[in-house]
C-alpha cells in the first residue's frame, strides 16, 4: 500500500498585544535547520558559502549556488533539533505558500518541520492538495516577474527558522485550500531602482504535482532563530563575478602545436 507524506502547514497564533516576547531566559537552540537545494535525480545542487553572522540573536547564513536551466529542483529542510520549528520559505521574494510578498516573518504563512525530520518542498503551492514545481528559468519567465512585476529579491531562494512559545493541541483537519493569487499582468510598472542592471535567474511556475497537507496550530516566537539565503546563478554569471574559479585550460607549449614550422616573419612563399 502506498504512504502518502503529508507537508505540515502552520496556522499562527497571533500573540495577544502587550505581552512581552521574552518573559524568561529561553535556552538556546540545540542543532540548526538545514537547507539544500536537489534536483529530481537527487543531486545537491553546489553550494558556496558566503557569509555567516549573528545579528539580534539570529544567525544569518548567505550562500550562492549554481542553477542549471530548465532543471526542476525541490528544496530540503532538515530540522536537526529536538524541537518542532515553523518555517517560512520565500523564492524571488515571494512566499511559497499564499505566493504573496515575503518579508520572512513570524506572520506569514509557514510550513512546520518536526523534531529530527526532513521534508521536501517541490513548488508554489495552489491547494491544500497540489502544488506546481519549481524550476530554474530566465527572470522573464519567472513566477514573481509574470505573475507580479517583481523583481525585487531575484534569484533568492529564503529561509527563517521560528521556534514555537508553545505547545498546543494538534488539529489533523485538512488546511482548506487557498490559492496562490491569480496571475496579473506581466506588464505591471516598476520602479526604475528596482531594475538590475544585469538579468538574473529566476524560478518559475511549473507542472501540478499531488501534495496533500494537514495543519496543526503554532504560535511563534517573534523574531527568528535562524536566516538562510541562497543566491542561486548561471555558471557564467558566478564565473564572471568571481564566486567559481573559472580559468581556461592553460595551453602545452609541446603537445598542442600542429608540427609544422612557421615561416620567419617578412618571408615571401614560393
Amino acid at each position: 500500500m502506498k504512504q502518502v507524506a503529508f507537508a505540515v502547514l502552520a496556522v499562527i497564533i497571533a500573540a495577544l498585544g502587550g505581552t512581552q516576547a521574552c518573559a524568561y531566559n529561553r535556552p538556546i537552540l540545540a542543532g540548526e535547520i538545514g537547507i539544500e537545494v536537489v534536483s529530481d535525480r537527487g543531486t545537491v545542487f553546489q553550494a558556496i558559502p558566503h557569509k555567516d553572522f549573528w545579528t539580534d540573536g539570529t544567525r544569518i547564513s548567505k550562500r550562492y549556488l549554481e542553477a542549471r536551466k530548465g532543471d526542476n529542483y525541490g528544496i530540503v529542510i532538515t530540522n536537526r533539533t529536538p524541537e518542532r520549528v515553523g518555517v517560512v520559505i520565500a523564492v524571488d521574494g515571494r512566499n511559497i505558500i499564499s505566493g504573496k510578498r515575503s518579508d520572512l516573518k513570524n506572520t506569514e504563512n509557514m510550513y512546520i518541520v518536526n523534531a529530527y525530520e526532513t521534508a521536501r518542498y517541490d513548488g508554489w503551492r495552489t491547494s491544500n492538495s497540489q502544488v506546481h514545481r519549481f524550476y530554474f528559468t530566465d527572470e522573464a519567465d519567472s513566477y514573481s516577474v509574470k505573475t507580479f512585476g517583481d523583481q525585487s529579491a531575484m534569484g533568492v531562494i529564503a529561509m527563517a527558522v521560528y521556534r514555537e512559545k508553545e505547545q498546543p493541541r494538534p488539529l489533523l483537519e485538512e488546511q482548506e485550500g487557498r490559492a496562490a493569487p491569480a496571475a496579473l499582468s506581466a506588464a505591471r510598472s516598476l520602479n526604475a531602482d528596482r531594475v538590475p542592471a544585469e538579468k538574473s535567474a529566476g524560478t518559475g511556475f511549473g507542472d501540478a504535482r499531488y501534495s496533500p497537507v494537514i495543519t496543526v496550530q503554532f504560535e511563534p516566537e517573534r523574531s527568528p532563530v535562524q536566516k538562510t539565503l541562497v543566491k542561486y546563478e548561471w555558471r557564467e554569471v558566478l564565473c564572471r563575478k568571481g564566486i567559481l574559479r573559472c580559468c581556461k585550460e592553460v595551453g602545452n607549449r609541446l603537445w598542442d602545436g600542429d608540427g609544422y614550422a612557421p615561416y620567419p616573419p617578412g618571408y615571401r612563399a614560393n
